[in-house]
């Protein structure tokens, strides 16, 4: 038999799990796409005008992805560590190219 705290209880964790998608899906999102643009703008064997074009197109997708995956994970919280994990390589990238040299 389910109780009227067993219900409001479910009730907050619904909405902790929404509001963790939320926080993965807009700000996290926004991150990881920034640091893959950055990242793909540095590496990519084009010319910098180039590179950096392709990198904000692809950013812009990754954007809309990240999203989508942030309310498909399994949980929220899955969805924010994937998501920060993601924006934790990008910025290992970008930040080792700077550091040995690469464009600049």
């Amino acid at each position: 038999m389910t109780t009227v705290a067993d219900m409001a209880a479910a009730r907050w964790m619904r909405r902790g799990d929404i509001a963790l998608r939320i926080v993965a899906a807009v700000p996290v999102g926004y991150a990881v796409s920034s640091l893959w643009a950055m990242a793909l703008a540095r590496v990519l064997p084009m010319a910098r005008s180039e590179a950096s074009v392709t990198a904000a197109l692809v950013a812009l997708a990754l954007c809309a992805v990240a999203a989508m995956y942030a309310f498909a994970a399994r949980s929220g919280l899955r969805a924010l560590i994937v998501l920060v994990l993601l924006s934790a390589v990008a910025g290992a990238i970008a930040y080792v190219s700077m550091v040995s040299g690469g464009r600049a």
